[in-house]
């Protein structure tokens, strides 16, 4: 019955979130914007604000609901349904003690082919997940600190990050598809009498739209990304609970250190860039990382309790 209340508890939020929007769209444009001779009110189109919704939380949602394929489809990777060697018992094992605690489904178990000491969880809700590692953690990684890691993967999942990273990505797409349009159609807009033959500046009106597509969705991942990091710190935490915030600490160090040995190979660029894992960029650019710096994440679990 969970699943049900997960999906009513949707419907409610995006029937608020619609509810809000177009009550504060018409506000803006019936009332505020008139009080200061601004009119706008034959371009404002109700219409748009239910096809932003549509195509901001459409794609959102179809990409986690195929989130397994997609994931499966982009990496070499195999399932582990029987272990048959003693890392698969491990990581199996691990997966199955944690969701058996938690009471959920035990999400699928795959290893992928990657030199670099990694691990992820994808899929549409916590009874319906995988979560794979891979090949450099395995080889990288003490037994304890490889458990760490799937503990710290489980959490992702039972606190549905998955699945609110996605709510508030379709939220943010809204913004920037909605937006984008309603300024662009402003812009673009007759000026005076149709008669008169002044059909509007619809190349005005297309460069306005690309241009306010680029910049808030940029802005749009800048709140994605801030909510990703707090969610590491999230999991980090969860995986202390189940083993311990010494694992934890330990599977970081040794990413670090791999982070470090690797490094010259890859010049300047950090070698976990592609993912963010270590958080290692400069500049404003640490405002788009999808996971907060190692030795920030360390710092946190040795500030939670023994």
């Amino acid at each position: 019955m969970k699943w049900l209340k997960g999906i009513g508890l949707f419907l409610i939020a995006n029937f608020l979130i619609y509810i809000t929007l177009s009550f504060t769209a018409n506000l803006l444009i019936n009332v505020v914007l008139p009080a200061f001779g601004i009119d706008v009110r034959g371009v404002f189109n109700q219409q748009l604000l239910v096809w932003s919704l549509v195509i901001g939380f459409g794609g959102a949602f179809i990409s986690l609901a195929f989130s397994k394929q997609m994931a499966r489809a982009m990496l070499s990777c195999q399932q582990i349904t029987q272990p048959r060697s003693h890392a698969e018992h491990v990581i199996y094992g691990s997966v199955q003690e944690i969701a058996q605690r938690l009471h959920i489904t035990i999400p699928e178990v795959w290893v992928y082919e990657s030199p670099d000491p990694n691990a992820f969880a994808t899929g549409p809700s916590k009874n319906n997940s995988m979560v794979a590692v891979s090949t450099g953690l395995l080889q990288n990684l003490k037994e304890d600190e490889v458990k760490a890691v799937l503990a710290h993967e489980m959490g992702h999942v039972y606190n549905g990050d998955m699945f609110t990273t996605t709510v508030l990505s379709g939220l943010m797409n809204t913004f920037v598809y909605y937006i984008s349009n309603f300024l662009a159609q402003l812009v673009g807009q007759p000026q005076g009498d149709r008669e008169e033959g002044n059909a509007g500046n619809p190349i005005l009106a297309f460069v306005v739209y690309i241009f306010l597509q680029v910049v808030l969705s940029f802005l749009a991942m800048l709140v994605v990304s801030w909510h990703s990091r707090r969610r590491e710190f999230g999991a980090d935490a969860f995986a202390a609970r189940v083993y311990g915030k010494g694992a934890m600490i330990s599977a970081l160090e040794g990413i670090n250190r791999w982070v470090t040995r690797a490094q010259p190979e890859y010049g300047t660029q950090d070698p976990l860039a592609t993912f963010k894992i270590s958080g290692k960029t400069s500049g404003f650019m640490h405002l788009f990382a999808t996971h907060p710096p190692i030795e920030e994440r360390i710092a946190a679990l040795q500030r939670l309790p023994v």
